[in-house]
């Protein structure tokens, strides 16, 4: 190949090779910035994860503090109940005894009276209901 033909063949590759060698160029700026973004993009999101366990964790605290709370507003809720279900149980004894007493209090003075007048009459007490006897009879 003639010189001349060489130089002519370089003079015209010059160009395009400059432009290549420009285009590479850029093509690594570019590559450069979107890893500089990739990594600034990684920050964040390892920013905003962090963020987010965060408020889960502060959340979950929520979450189960709110439930003991319901937990208890029910449990002093059924005590309530239970409380008020056996003031009213007492109360229903309470009128039965009452008025259970004075028919109660009658027989026994009736009893007492019974038994009282054997001792003063000088015979012996009749038996109870199990056969034993209702008093001693005068000392």
């Amino acid at each position: 190949m003639p010189a001349d033909r060489s130089a002519q063949l370089s003079a015209e590759l010059e160009p395009p090779l400059a432009l290549l060698e420009q285009a590479e160029a850029e093509a690594q700026a570019v590559r450069e910035r979107a890893a500089r973004r990739a990594a600034q993009l990684r920050t964040e999101a390892a920013r905003q994860a962090e963020e987010i366990i965060e408020q889960a964790h502060a959340r979950a605290h929520d979450v189960r503090v709110e439930a003991a709370d319901r937990a208890r507003r029910a449990a002093e809720t059924e005590a309530a109940e239970l409380l008020t279900a056996a003031e009213r149980e007492t109360a229903v004894v309470c009128h039965r005894a009452e008025t259970r007493m004075p028919a109660l209090v009658d027989r026994v003075a009736a009893l007492v009276t019974e038994e009282l007048g054997t001792w003063h009459a000088g015979t012996a007490p009749a038996p109870g209901p199990r056969g034993e006897p209702r008093g001693r009879g005068p000392g």
